[in-house]
C-alpha cells in the first residue's frame, strides 16, 4: 500500500465498516512507519486485474517478537475467491521477516466468517476484549497465533485417502 492508494482503501474501508471505519490519519500513520530500515508496519492492497479497481488490503505492525494484524478486509464481490486467505498469508510472511513469534488480532464477536478464516491459519481464541469496537460497543474476539506452529501446520504432510 502506498499513499496513492489510501483514498480508495477508505471508499472500501467505508463500505465494509460504516460504523468504525479508519480515518485517512490512521492509514497515513501506518504508512509512515512501513518504509525504510526500521519499518515496523507491512501494509498491502490487492488488486482486480482487470478494472484496476482495490478490492483488499491488510495490515500489520510489529513490535520485537510480537506482531498484530491491525487491519484486513475484501469487497463484498471479492468473498469466497480466497483473497481473505492471500492477504493473511502476505502479513504471515511479513510477520516472518520481521522475525516475530507470535501473530495477535482482534476479530468483531459477530464476524464469524474471520474468525473462520484466522482459525484455518491457526489463530486460537485467547479472550475478549469488551465493547472494543466504536461507536456499536461490538466485543472482539482477540486470537493468537504462534508463529512455530504456524510452520509446523505449512509443513505438516497432508494426510487423507487416495
Amino acid at each position: 500500500m502506498r499513499w496513492w492508494d489510501i483514498a480508495p482503501v477508505l471508499d472500501l474501508e467505508h463500505a465494509l465498516f460504516p460504523d468504525d471505519a479508519w480515518s485517512p490519519g490512521m492509514f497515513w500513520s501506518e504508512l509512515a512507519h512501513a518504509r525504510g530500515p526500521g519499518a515496523t508496519r507491512h501494509y498491502v492492497v490487492a488488486e482486480d486485474p482487470v478494472t484496476g479497481r482495490i478490492t483488499g488490503y491488510a495490515g500489520l505492525a510489529a513490535l520485537g517478537d510480537l506482531a498484530d494484524v491491525q487491519t484486513i478486509a475484501v469487497s463484498r464481490e471479492a468473498w469466497g475467491t480466497g483473497l481473505g486467505s492471500e492477504l493473511l498469508t502476505d502479513l504471515l510472511k511479513a510477520a516472518t521477516d520481521f522475525e516475530c513469534a507470535t501473530v495477535l488480532l482482534e476479530v468483531r464477536v459477530d464476524n464469524t466468517r474471520a474468525q473462520r478464516l484466522y482459525e484455518r491459519f491457526g489463530f486460537e481464541p485467547i479472550g475478549f476484549r469488551r465493547g472494543y469496537y466504536q461507536p456499536g460497543n461490538i466485543d472482539a474476539l482477540v486470537m493468537r497465533l504462534t508463529m512455530q506452529e504456524q510452520a509446523v501446520h505449512e509443513h505438516a504432510p497432508e494426510t487423507g485417502t487416495e
